[in-house]
């Protein structure tokens, strides 16, 4: 039998020998992400949304002062009479009236390098149009303010306004 040193000593023994070492990892259990994380994302070439570009008033429509007859990047349509151009290359118009739309041969300026070797390229019988967006103009009924106020000046006064 032991006796009751020898089983305090064992006793502090175990107490030691238990703080100092770590537990056995047999009761961790690990678990695994089935999913990746919800992160940055380095392809959003699609994500973008759109520019909202192209004509917003086709042929025949009628337009007011400053209305926008179409958005462009590049150069699809060229202003045309009573037509304004933007600084971001948009069209619009610069009078009440209808929108026509009008393509003409397009004959480059000789001193045009670029144009011309463009043109030289082409082949044989080729054309170049330019697209162009004009606006009519609807004349109010009635006539020019200007007239109507001299009628009434000339009424007013006594004097009758007649063609010569």
């Amino acid at each position: 039998m032991l006796g009751a040193s020898s089983v305090l000593a064992l006793r502090i023994w175990t107490a030691i020998t238990s703080l100092l070492s770590p537990p056995p990892a047999t009761a961790l259990a690990v678990r695994y992400a089935s999913k990746k994380t919800g992160g940055s994302s380095k392809n959003l070439s699609g994500k973008s949304s759109g520019r909202r570009l192209g004509i917003k008033k086709m042929e025949g429509h009628h337009v007011h002062a400053g209305n926008i007859l179409g958005t462009q990047r590049h150069f699809h349509w060229h202003p045309g009479a009573h037509v304004g151009f933007g600084k971001n290359k948009c069209l619009y118009a610069l009078e009440e009236g209808i929108v026509h739309y009008a393509k003409d041969v397009y004959m480059p300026h000789p001193r045009n390098t670029e144009a011309v070797d463009l043109i030289t390229r082409l082949p044989k019988g080729a054309v170049l149009y330019k697209t162009f967006v004009d606006v009519v103009p609807t004349k109010p009924e009635g006539t020019f303010k200007l007239v109507a106020m001299l009628e009434v000046l000339f009424e007013v006064m006594g004097q009758r306004l007649e063609p010569r």
